[in-house]
């Protein structure tokens, strides 16, 4: 699934994108400058949006017989601190050289006016993302169940990795993780809201309310889920990247599971809600349930399980937020993503699960 292409997101000069309303997401001839100091390819380059376009804006980058990806924010306005893809850069460059299953990052640009945003450039990793479907050489059950233990084995090497020696020191802060979550978040909704959602306080509250004490921190992916991997076109399943990083930090490596949960579909599940729109995949036979892949992720890790409704609660209630920001956008003019203008309904949805997950429903 690819992102719409408008007819203003990609121009040749800066000065074809200045006539425009909305500022370009690529400009051609200054990109071509980049790349040809970077050695990236050679001629003109042929742009295709990849990705669901719903965050950072990723693009397939064709030149020559070189093929690679591109990473740049959406248009502005954006929150405070969102989307630094200078930031995302700087984690894959560290994961380099460690278990950590992750593309390599070729060149970064860290001059807003090249293309009108810093952006960074990436290898592409050959393979496919599952979101609505499974592909024809692992579409079998014990396929299935592969894809859901290597996507776990995945999260549990990120969080193994030694992110002080990685030399991500100052990278996030290792202590008080989860209260800068909820401070973060109710912030943000501050910013993002565009009405009153009773259940995104009572929720908040309730979470401050039965906050767990966190153990050592890890590198946190912060998005971890499916449709963030790349499997190998071949059986069998094979993980063979992570990909969307921007939310990465260091903390409670417990919020990934949760969110990782909160974005899983067992087969019993309503089909409404975030679940239902990019996690219906999983309920095919075969995939492990949330159940076993949190004692998967126990016996991996060592890590106890105890609190994990907690966790998968704080995940609904930041993906409310998130997506009430994303909703924003959408109707404000400021993305073409007919996705995200349909999802002011599923923002009420989202809410009522969290309510529903934090009560024990």
């Amino acid at each position: 699934m690819s992102a719409p292409i408008a007819p203003d997101d990609i121009v040749q000069t800066p000065a074809e994108g200045e006539r425009n309303s909305r500022a370009p997401l690529l400009v051609l001839e200054p990109l071509e400058a980049f790349l040809d100091e970077h050695g990236l390819g050679e001629g003109e380059i042929r742009a295709t949006p990849i990705g669901d376009g719903h965050s950072n804006i990723t693009y397939l980058i064709e030149r020559g017989e070189a093929e690679v990806v591109l990473r740049r924010p959406p248009r502005p306005p954006l929150p405070p601190s969102a989307h630094d893809v200078l930031r995302e850069a700087r984690l894959l460059r560290a994961l380099a050289g460690t278990p950590a299953r992750v593309p390599a990052v070729l060149a970064v640009c860290d001059d807003p006016e090249t293309i009108g945003s810093p952006f960074y450039v990436m290898e592409r990793i050959l393979g496919d993302v599952i979101v609505a479907s499974v592909p024809a050489a692992l579409d079998t059950p014990g396929e299935r169940r592969r894809i859901g233990e290597q996507l776990i084995d995945a999260l549990v090497e990120i969080h193994a990795v030694d992110w002080r020696a990685a030399g991500l020191e100052g990278f996030g802060k290792p202590t008080g993780y989860l209260e800068r979550q909820l401070r973060r978040f109710a912030g943000l909704w501050e910013l993002n809201k565009t009405r009153e959602i009773a259940a995104v306080e009572s929720v908040g509250e309730w979470l401050a309310e039965h906050l767990p004490s966190s153990g050592a921190a890890t590198i946190v992916h912060g998005d971890y889920r499916l449709g963030n991997t790349i499997f190998a076109p071949a059986h069998p399943a094979q993980l063979a990247a992570v990909l969307d990083w921007e939310m990465a930090t260091i903390g409670d490596p417990l919020a990934d599971l949760g969110y990782l949960c909160m974005m899983w579909t067992d087969p019993e599940d309503p089909e409404v809600g975030l679940r239902a729109a990019l996690g219906n995949v999983t309920r095919a036979e075969g995939f492990p349930t949330r159940a076993e892949l949190i004692a998967r992720y126990e016996e991996g890790s060592g890590r106890s399980m105890l609190d994990i409704r907690w966790y998968t609660t704080l995940a609904l209630w930041k993906s409310v937020v998130f997506m009430e920001g994303n909703y924003k956008r959408a109707i404000s003019g400021t993305t073409d993503d007919p996705y995200l203008k349909q999802f002011g309904e599923g923002v009420l949805e989202l809410a009522r699960q969290a309510e529903d997950v934090a009560h024990g429903s």
